[in-house]
């Protein structure tokens, strides 16, 4: 009874210690005396305890740092220089068995490769080019990688150029030299608005002095006109009559400057003035009656 008894609980550790778990996130293969026994996908697998052994593999999307190296650029200048790598295992059996037999410590690998490339790149090219052309270090950085990784079961997905600093120094020197453009764009930027404005003005004052030639053209035209209707007045009622004439001017100043003038009744000047304003002048006949003059 004693035996069976062990014999059951023995059966039962060695059950639950072959139990295995492989979780959506990752893939598994299983080993058998060291030989690749079979692949193990995401669920509940169990395996036979010391025989056999299952190794895990993460297939979600992984970031690794490059870590910050000195690398000399183009131009003699020693650059502070840091990368990140995105790369995920591919989850199908065989890039899973790759990423398994055909590379150790993956991490460890891209990170080492990642640097060698950088060094290569960035070595042909000056501080200045480097900073302006991140992209272009990006994608070179990439290909070299994926082709280079092509048999380790695993897919890069980007790379990303993190920084690149000058020496201190040189960081020194290249900020005047941006703030001294930077103040020359100003100057240039205020000169042109100055330059507008000042067209503007000119334009404006342009506009005032036709405006007011314009004017002093209308107003002579005015003045013409009206000595042309005074000319005519004249050859009309006045021919031969200068002294009625100069008269009525008089008679017309002093009404500018709201004076008041007696005319005596039945005179010239009255007629004159009454035939001008279209209004037919009474005259009285003997008896003091007055009627039309036709």
């Amino acid at each position: 009874m004693n035996s069976l008894y062990a014999v059951f609980l023995s059966a039962l550790f060695i059950f639950f210690s072959g139990i295995r778990i492989v979780r959506p996130t990752h893939r598994a293969v299983v080993e058998r005396f060291g030989k690749y026994k079979r692949f193990a996908n995401p669920g509940f697998h169990w395996i036979i305890p010391v025989i056999d052994r299952m190794f895990q593999e993460n297939i979600t999307e992984q970031m690794i740092d490059a870590t910050p190296q000195e690398i000399i650029t183009f131009d003699n200048l020693n650059a502070r220089v840091d990368a990140q790598v995105y790369f995920k295992v591919k989850p199908d059996e065989e890039n899973v068995k790759n990423s398994l037999y055909n590379v150790n410590r993956v991490t460890y690998q891209i990170v080492n490769l990642a640097r060698t490339t950088l060094r290569n790149i960035i070595g042909t090219m000056t501080l200045k080019s480097a900073n302006s052309e991140r992209g272009r270090i990006n994608s070179e950085l990439h290909k070299i990688l994926k082709d280079e990784t092509a048999n380790w079961g695993i897919e890069i997905v980007r790379t990303e150029l993190k920084e690149i600093d000058p020496p201190k120094d040189v960081q020194e020197t290249m900020n005047k030299v941006v703030k001294a453009e930077n103040e020359k764009i100003a100057a240039v930027d205020y000169a042109t608005a100055q330059e507008t404005a000042a067209d503007g003005e000119k334009r404006a004052q342009i506009k005032k002095a036709e405006g007011i030639k314009q004017s002093r053209i209308l107003q002579a035209e005015g003045e013409a006109e009206a000595i042309k209707l005074v000319n005519e007045a004249a050859n009309k009622y006045f021919v031969g009559n200068a002294q009625i004439l100069r008269k009525l001017q008089a008679v017309e100043t002093a009404l500018e400057e709201n004076a008041k003038i007696v005319v005596p009744t039945n005179t010239e000047l009255v007629n004159v003035i009454g035939e001008l304003a279209g209004v037919i002048p009474l005259r009285r006949d003997g008896r003091g009656e007055t009627k039309e003059t036709t």
